[in-house]
């Protein structure tokens, strides 16, 4: 077989595996993401690189977990609560689970209308938050299952930009190579309310449940009978973890752009929207507002539709009504009205006078204080026999399961402390 031949088959064989996973590591740097890792970078430098590499196995290995169990059990993660464990149980996570979902839909609509505001200085911010609010609810009801993934795979390009900026500079590579791997701590109240944004929004509650309603989904679209076999699980580990290097990368670089461009410059604290942007400079110039205003839009429109459905899921598995985003509004009235709402109660979180990038740092340590919870229930699915049969966890991903579990734990633990005994 000619060498074209092999490129173009191993390409295509990287198309069709990538999925759910990709989306999902994308939504995971949305504008709460963006604002986190920006101010990560301008407040600490380079010191916090090291947690993008420490982040990575971790929220790889429990998205891969969430994916299996919807394989497997061919059911979300509510459902599967539902199904196997008390109400109680039940209630407890959609408790800890729905007020940072619907903060974090709010925070990313404030992000996207301020960033409207940056190129149009003239409409008021708010203006935009309606308009994005709007045209959101009517893409995802509107429009079918596999125009929404196809458009949203294609929309995680947006953030590829943040790769060529740190390149304009010069830079200590040693330096760099030193923070990425030996962790650098500071011990006080800011550095572990970073830690926690950074925890927070990369292995986020919300895309736990989203990976395992969305699996099904992709089963649902397929038109033969899927057998869940070892192949099709280990095809499905692939496609997450390729989203979460992605998530990863993105998260590396927003750090070592921000850390370099504006740290250097003597901006320490972002507050608006305006300075976040200036990290973008040196690539972009005077377009980097437009080219910041892109990145902050794009991933908005990939991590809504994720914010939103993951919600929907989450109460439509629990009263049991029609569900899933390849159905028409007819089919799943329940279903997409909690999309329109969540998206509606979180627009009006923008009239409470929090600023956007404050509301999207406090949406990350929220999820930071409430994801422990949610490791260990999916921990205790994962290692279930009666549910997950012959594909419970291997001692690898218990091993790094635990370690993400007891890591955010001890950062949680960390800022309380300082937040009210220091």
């Amino acid at each position: 077989m000619a060498p074209t031949e092999n490129k173009n088959k191993r390409f295509s064989r990287l198309i069709r595996i990538l999925g759910p996973g990709i989306v999902t590591g994308a939504s995971d740097d949305d504008p709460s993401g963006i604002a986190t890792y920006s101010q990560a970078g301008a407040m600490f430098g380079l010191g916090t690189l090291w947690s993008a590499i420490l982040a990575f196995p971790l929220m790889a290995v429990i998205q891969q977990m969430c994916a299996r169990i919807g394989l497997v059990t061919s059911r979300g993660l509510t459902g599967t609560l539902k199904q196997h464990y008390p109400a109680p149980v039940l209630y407890l996570m959609i408790l800890f689970s729905t007020p940072a979902i619907v903060m974090n839909i709010g925070a990313d609509i404030a992000g996207m209308g301020a960033v409207g505001n940056l190129i149009f200085p003239t409409i008021e911010a708010s203006w935009f938050s309606v308009f994005f609010t709007l045209l959101l609810i009517g893409l995802i009801i509107y429009l079918p299952y596999q125009q929404i993934a196809i458009s949203l795979k294609w929309l995680c390009l947006v953030m590829l930009v943040y790769l060529i900026v740190p390149f304009f500079y010069k830079q200590d590579w040693g330096q760099i190579f030193r923070l990425t791997f030996i962790p650098q701590i500071v011990w006080n109240k800011d550095f572990f309310m970073t830690l926690v944004a950074i925890l927070g929004t990369t292995i986020s509650p919300y895309l736990f449940f989203w990976q395992a309603s969305v699996e099904v989904e992709e089963l649902r679209q397929r038109k033969k009978q899927i057998i869940i076999n070892k192949k099709l699980i280990h095809e499905v580990n692939q496609d997450v973890d390729l989203g979460m290097a992605f998530s990863g990368l993105i998260m590396y670089f927003i750090i070592l752009t921000t850390g370099t461009v504006l740290y250097e410059s003597g901006i320490h604290q972002i507050d608006t929207v305006e300075q976040a942007a200036a990290a973008l400079r040196p690539v972009a110039g005077n377009m980097a507002y437009l080219l910041f205003a892109l990145g902050v839009i794009g991933t908005g429109l990939i991590a809504i539709p994720v914010l939103s459905g993951s919600l929907s899921y989450i109460f439509s598995e629990t009263f049991g009504w029609q569900e899933g985003l390849d159905k028409k509004f007819h089919e799943a009235r329940g279903f997409y009205t909690i999309i329109a709402i969540s998206l509606l109660v979180g627009l009006s979180l923008n009239y409470f006078g929090i600023s956007p990038v404050k509301a999207l740092i406090y949406t990350a340590i929220l999820y930071g204080l409430t994801a422990p919870v949610l490791i260990l229930l999916i921990l205790h699915i994962a290692n279930n026999p009666k549910i997950m049969g012959r594909y419970t966890n291997n001692r690898m991903s218990n091993i790094l399961g635990i370690l993400t579990f007891i890591l955010m734990s001890l950062s949680a633990v960390a800022l309380l402390y300082f937040e009210f005994w220091v």
